[in-house]
């Protein structure tokens, strides 16, 4: 297979559902969906056996017992069960547009990662996309958005770019590409050489914290935030605490000021 998709998932089936359409879709097709599930109920499994017999490619489900938010961890236990050399990573909330997986395995070479951004819609919406909204791409359609109630925006150019004008843009973005855990993608053996994602780390930071590994390690970035395009879903981010943030925080200090490569709490560990 061309690419292995890596998406972590929680509880939210019905997010689950619309994103697994979007990939069912794709215009490249030779790749496989793992989902990295951290500790979800029965529901979850429920689905995706349903889906499994609905769609073309493989589907696999790689879950651990609940454990509050340990989103490192499945992720590397994902990797692990992986079949390709080549791994795409989002969220389970995140519709990918139907050339995403083409995007990321053209752009893909050896030495770099890539870097995508995501399109943030507001509850309203996110609740009115349909299966056929997703199967027939309504729900990138920018006219389709508006008249749902999306304000107008700049930030409406991450929909509408394409050739030239979408190089443009990732050019000159004065974001960073860096290691987003909605929309990046990586060679396997990068991310087993780190040791995958650090689980010492909960929310806030982990993705950006294996792409500082990455850069350590010397590889470089491409950024590729307007031609590979997801709307992202809204939900409740009930697993955010000041704690976290800061004992997160001084892990990142600690990898970008002694240039930390490998992780002592990764893959390894599991």
């Amino acid at each position: 297979m061309k690419a292995s998709v890596i998406m972590s998932t929680y509880n939210s089936e019905e997010w689950l559902e619309k994103v697994i359409w979007g990939f069912s879709v794709q215009s490249e097709l030779d790749f496989e969906i793992i989902i990295a599930d951290d500790g979800s109920g029965p529901k979850t499994k429920e689905l995706l056996d349903r889906l499994r017999l609905l769609i073309s490619m493989p589907l696999l489900h790689v879950w651990q017992e609940d454990n509050g938010f340990q989103k490192s961890q499945i992720l590397n236990k994902a990797i692990v069960a992986s079949n390709s050399d080549y791994l795409i990573f989002t969220d389970g909330d995140c519709i990918p547009r139907k050339d995403f997986v083409e995007t990321h395995v053209r752009h893909r070479e050896k030495g770099y990662f890539l870097s995508g951004g995501y399109f943030m819609l507001p509850m309203n919406i996110s609740k009115a996309i349909s299966k056929n909204d997703i199967i027939y791409q309504r729900c990138f359609d920018i006219k389709w958005l508006l008249s749902q109630g999306l304000p107008k925006s700049f930030k409406n150019n991450k929909l509408t770019a394409t050739g030239f004008w979408a190089k443009l843009l990732n050019f000159v973005t004065p974001t960073k590409p860096t290691w987003n855990g909605h929309n990046a993608s990586g060679w396997k053996e990068d991310l087993v050489a780190i040791n995958g994602f650090n689980q010492e780390m909960q929310y806030g930071g982990q993705d950006r914290e294996l792409g500082e590994r990455l850069f350590n390690k010397g590889l470089k970035s491409k950024q590729i935030r307007y031609s590979a395009i997801v709307i992202h879903l809204d939900h409740a981010r009930g697993y955010v605490n000041e704690a976290t943030w800061r004992k997160n925080f001084a892990i990142r200090e600690n990898t970008r000021k002694n240039k930390v490569v490998k992780t002592p709490i990764g893959i390894e560990s599991n």
